[in-house]
């Protein structure tokens, strides 16, 4: 995922294979709006913004170290998934095969699972810092607040759904209820986005 260049990651997406997909599309979500927070508070220095400087430092450090969060659970995802498959490739010939296989399922959907529960609260993250640098930043990156919330909104969106298409797979998984409660926020993390998203607009426009 690091060194991969996009289009080398475009065309493994669009392949036949259970990964990369979704989830780790969606921590890649979070990583550019994490990015677009750190690169608007590092275009905000100098005397101008003395004033706001300490919390400027620290969104842009909270942001590089997002950004890093989010490329790590990308790669998590793609090989959560691979686990996955392999459970799935299990044989399933006698009873007890099929109780193995079946737990196996269910233990690597469990942590394939938590992979886009974590990209959830990083986006949530990512919106606060957005939120928080606004009506701080250099106006003339403003935009790019608005990106940055709209990226960490579709990094939620897309997390959640990951998130739940694994809990609806098994009925077994033993940590269920923490996934269930770690995407509870999701529309919350989405309405903030967006708030965010129309109050630079707003401030563009007026």
């Amino acid at each position: 995922m690091r060194s991969d260049t996009i289009s080398t990651f475009l065309s493994d997406l669009s392949a036949r294979k259970p990964a990369p997909g979704g989830g780790a599309t969606a921590a890649l979500h979070a990583a550019q709006g994490a990015a677009l927070v750190a690169m608007v508070a590092r275009y905000s220095s100098g005397p101008k913004y003395a004033e706001h400087a300490t919390t400027i430092e620290r969104v842009r450090d909270t942001a590089d170290d997002l950004r890093e969060l989010a490329l790590d659970l990308a790669e998590q995802d793609i090989s959560a998934f691979g686990a996955v498959g392999a459970a799935y490739g299990l044989p399933k010939e006698t009873p007890e095969d099929k109780t193995a296989r079946s737990r196996a399922i269910a233990a690597a959907l469990a942590e394939a699972g938590r992979v886009p529960a974590h990209v959830v609260a990083v986006a949530d993250q990512v919106v606060a810092l957005a939120e928080e640098l606004r009506p701080l930043g250099n106006p003339n990156v403003i935009s790019d607040i608005a990106a940055a919330a709209d990226a960490a909104r579709a990094a939620a969106s897309t997390a959640r759904i990951n998130v739940e298409i694994n809990l609806s797979a098994s009925s077994e998984l033993e940590n269920a209820a923490e996934l269930v409660e770690a995407i509870s926020g999701t529309d919350e993390i989405i309405l903030q986005a967006e708030k965010t998203t129309a109050a630079v607009r707003e401030q563009i426009l007026r």
